[in-house]
Parts: C-alpha cells; structure tokens; sequence
C-alpha cells in the first residue's frame, strides 16, 4: 500500500523525505510585512510550507474570555479586541497568496471554524490543518472534509478514544496525524516521541510531528522514529510579544533543525550490513588476519 499523502505534487509519507512546515501561526503580530519577512526566512532555509491560523473572532473567541482586559503593544484591550487585531482579512491573504507564489513556497493554514474554511477555500490551498483545539468539534470536522482536500490533524489535547473518533469521522484517505503536546512551551518530559510509532500502527495513516518544545534535538529525534511531517512555529525574535514566540524557532535555529534533519535522513540508510566502497582501503592497511 502507497502509505502516502500528496500536498500540492509533494508525496509525504513513508519513504520520502520529512515535509518541514513553519508555522508562522499568528507571530506575525498582525501585521502582514512580518509575515513577509517569516515566509522568505521559511523559504530561505527550505522548508516546504508555511502555515497561518484562521479564525472568525465571532465564533472562536469564548464569552468568559471576551471582556477580559490584556496589555498589548498597541494598549490595553479586551482578549477579543486583541483577537480581532491580530487577526488576518482578505487583504492580507491576498498579498500572502501573492507573495508565496513569488517566492516559491507552499502555504495553507488552520482552520478554527466552518466560515473560516469557506474562506480559504477562495484561495485553493492544498490542505487544511485542523489544530488540536478543534479535535473535537465534529460540525468542523466534517465540513472540512466536504471540501475535498488532504488534511492534516493535530493530535494534541486528546484522550485516544477522542482520537478515534476524529479519525473514524473524517476517514483515513488523504489523512495525516501530527503527534503533538500543546503546552507552549512544552515540557520534554511531557513530548512521548514514543506514540509516533504507536499513531503509526493503530491507524496506517503518515504520521508527523508538531514540535512546541525550545529546542532542536527532539524534532531531530522524531524524525528518526518515523515522523513523515515536521512543524515548528517560527519567528523572527523569541523575546518579541505574544503567546507563541517563546516556544519558537527563531531564523538560526530553524536553519539547524532543517541541516540536521536532512543529515540524519541521509545517514539512515536501507539497514542492510555491508561493507561499503571507503572502508576498502581500511581494511587492505589494518587487517591482517
């Protein structure tokens, strides 16, 4: 069996080399030329996509947390003033759209609800990311799949009979599962790389991984145990305000990760014993019996 999904001409899967997605998330602090700047950085280093988050403040934001007053670099508003501020419109994914195509990189987004699928759907992205908040939301889930195209699930924040459930409502035919702990920044006790595989066997679909740890070494790892996907959120300066960028990559961190995740899938091999070609020479001068 073909165990693999295609995003826009790109097979991802078993076999083939990790798809690496930066999530630009909403680190662009709502303002579009930030987002510019982390899709060329995303670019730059080669990462196959980019991803955004998209919501209708209306729909996502609860009524306990709506009045709730925050400070923000532009002052003192309530959480869902600060919701609308940063969230992006027409205009924005529309330069988004254009600015991707100049360069040359994928990008596609989350989706939080069903209005906010019905406008990405305007830009023919080639996959939705349902995040792990959403899981269970089953209105969301299947009018995403009504659309038609790969989708990719985060798998944070869920008990496995949730999961199962998500699974069983959207099927498993164009479906991929991030393996995900969604505690920003998360704990390396709390990563369970060990569940990629499990995730693996349970549902024969591709499995990845979303990475909200600080650092590089654990991405690197899940990739070894099989994760077909990796997603890391980026941003341009881990001090800079709001909820994601400490447990970001900044430009020179993502560079290593990519670096060494290629290192490693080179290094992997067919897993068959031989002696290859270079160690030829060694053995003539030091092996004498």
């Amino acid at each position: 069996m073909d165990n693999t999904v295609n995003i826009r001409n790109t097979k991802v899967g078993d076999g083939q080399p990790a798809y690496f997605i930066s999530e630009i998330g909403i680190n662009h602090n709502g303002d579009v030329n930030i987002a510019k700047k982390l899709i060329t950085v995303a670019a730059a280093s080669g990462c196959n996509a980019v991803k955004f988050q998209k919501r209708n403040p209306e729909l996502c934001v609860p009524v306990s947390q709506r009045d709730i007053v925050r400070e923000t670099p532009w002052g003192n508003m309530t959480y869902f003033e600060y919701r609308k501020r940063v969230e992006f419109e027409k205009n924005e994914y529309d330069e988004i759209e254009r600015f991707c195509k100049e360069i040359g990189i994928t990008w596609f987004a989350s989706a939080w609800d069903m209005d906010s699928v019905d406008f990405l759907e305007k830009y023919n992205i080639p996959c939705y990311k349902i995040p792990a908040a959403k899981l269970t939301d089953d209105a969301l889930l299947k009018h995403v799949r009504k659309q038609g195209r790969s989708i990719i699930l985060s798998t944070g924040m869920s008990s496995l009979e949730q999961l199962d459930h998500a699974v069983d409502i959207l099927q498993k035919n164009d479906l991929i599962l991030l393996h995900c702990c969604s505690a920003y920044p998360a704990s390396y006790e709390d990563l369970n790389l060990r569940v990629i595989p499990f995730l693996k066997d349970r549902y024969q679909v591709p499995v990845g991984y979303s990475g909200h740890e600080t650092g590089l070494a654990t991405s690197v790892a899940a990739s070894v145990m099989g994760a077909c996907v990796i997603e890391r959120h980026i941003t341009l300066d881990r001090a800079m305000w709001g909820s994601d960028h400490a447990a970001s990559l900044e430009p020179n961190g993502l560079n290593r990760l990519m670096r060494d995740i290629r290192l490693v899938e080179k290094s992997m091999g067919d897993g068959i014993k031989r002696i290859v070609p270079k160690e030829e020479a060694i053995i003539k001068r030091l092996r004498n019996v």
